[in-house]
This record gives C-alpha cells, structure tokens and sequence, in this order.
C-alpha cells in the first residue's frame, strides 16, 4: 500500500476516526530523535534545493510567503 492508498483510506473514515488517526500519528512523531529529525530536515532541503537547480521549483522571497498566509487566514 503507498502513501497515497493510505491517505485515500484514511480520508473515507468518520471525521472522529480521522481525528483519533491524526492524534496517534502526531503522537508517534514526538518519538523520534533529534538527530532523525534532523536528518530528515537535510535530505527535505537537499531535495527542494535541487528541484529549484532543476528549475522544477520557483524561490519566493520571505515576505512574499508570508505576505500570502496573512492574507488567506480565514
């Protein structure tokens, strides 16, 4: 099963039953060490670095960002 079967199962259960799923899921993150944290932090920049090299991916400026997210927030 991939990821995305996962998320797809997932998104047909009852909303409390996401809920709960979500919960144990943020939960079972609190476990993990620091240095798999960060660890996984380089391989995630390492990948978005080279989807922006490759042209895959555009940079926008901080501002930009954050300029969007004050202005969607419901």
């Amino acid at each position: 099963m991939t990821t995305e079967d996962l998320l797809a199962a997932a998104l047909k259960l009852p909303h409390k039953d996401r809920a709960e799923l979500a919960g144990q899921l943020l939960k079972s993150l609190e476990e993990v060490p620091e240095a798999e944290w960060e660890a996984m932090w380089v391989a995630e920049s390492e990948r978005r670095l080279a989807e922006v090299r490759a042209g895959r991916m555009k940079e926008s400026p901080a501002e930009d960002v954050f300029g969007r997210v004050r202005t969607e927030r419901p």
